[in-house]
């Protein structure tokens, strides 16, 4: 009997259905467009959220800020907004509250109706609300626990369910990036973060079990896990204590903390085209801290 004949695993065959189906079938300029979409971004009010806002309008998509915040970052914002009027695209904000479902849901149906009618429909959202507490376990009050995972888990499933649901209504096979944290599989030396730690390895179960529910309507859920990052409310606390950063620095194999700027790529890449083979995974950012655990 002749032997079988070797196949290159790298050899393509004559005849491929898929790349007539996926999204990432095009020129590689396109892979990281968001042109012609509107995306939502939770916490867009400052710090990362405002940065991947950014991220969003020089990909050529609009956006749609939500937050607690009665405003958002002056500075920031301002800047944002002469950069989407220059680009022909719009950059909204407004007040939400993620915990509450009522706001979640009639919020996101007025972003989505909004976009609709200037034929840039909803397709995407980035979850990047939250909140972190550093308290050592034995005197964590139940009551700042359950705080912890009512905005950090609750929250996110309400902004995960909601862009799903209308994705599912409009037929859009959108991307929903939850923002989570590598501190959702280490443990933090150093920094005592029981209730953060905890939420944000609910948030990636969150995200593979919600990709197994809505894969058969073409959408994709995936996690973004920052690292250490330099931001206005991390920064206090080094100057707070700044053996922290000590501890962080032994672990940065790339010799420095990160920026928000960091993420504006990995969270494009998930919202685009570039990852429409891609759904219920995490995409660590971390410097290579997890490496050096």
């Amino acid at each position: 009997m002749a032997p079988a004949a070797i196949v290159s695993d790298l050899a393509t065959v004559a005849h491929q259905p898929e790349s007539n189906i996926t999204q990432a079938n095009a020129p590689s300029p396109n892979l990281f467009s968001l042109a012609g979409q509107t995306i939502v971004v939770t916490g867009g009010g400052r710090g990362l959220g405002i940065t991947l806002a950014t991220a969003v309008v020089e990909a050529g998509g609009n956006v749609a800020c939500l937050d607690v915040l009665p405003e958002p970052a002056a500075q920031e914002w301002s800047q944002l907004q002469s950069m989407a009027k220059k680009s022909g695209l719009t950059a909204t904000y407004g007040i939400c509250d993620i915990t509450q479902e009522s706001q979640v849901q009639s919020t996101l149906e007025e972003i989505s109706n909004s976009a609709a009618s200037r034929n840039a429909p909803f397709s995407g959202i980035i979850a990047c609300a939250g909140i972190q507490q550093k308290t050592p376990v034995l005197e964590y009050p139940v009551e700042d626990f359950n705080r912890m995972l009512n905005v950090n888990v609750t929250g996110t499933f309400l902004t995960a369910k909601h862009a799903a649901k209308l994705f599912v209504q409009n037929h859009i096979k959108g991307s929903i990036v939850l923002i989570a944290s590598m501190s959702g599989q280490v443990a933090n030396r150093s920094l005592y973060c029981t209730a953060y730690n905890t939420s944000k390895a609910a948030v990636h179960q969150l995200c593979r079990s919600m990709a197994q529910e809505i894969g058969q309507h073409g959408i994709r859920i995936n996690t973004l896990s920052p690292g250490y990052i330099r931001t206005a409310m991390t920064d206090a606390l080094l100057k707070q204590e700044p053996g922290i950063e000590k501890t962080w620095m032994a672990g940065a194999l790339l010799g420095r903390l990160g920026a928000p700027e960091d993420f504006k790529a990995p969270a494009i890449f998930l919202l685009a085209p570039g990852s429409a083979w891609m759904t219920g995974a995490d995409l660590r950012v971390d410097g290579g801290h997890c490496a050096a655990a």
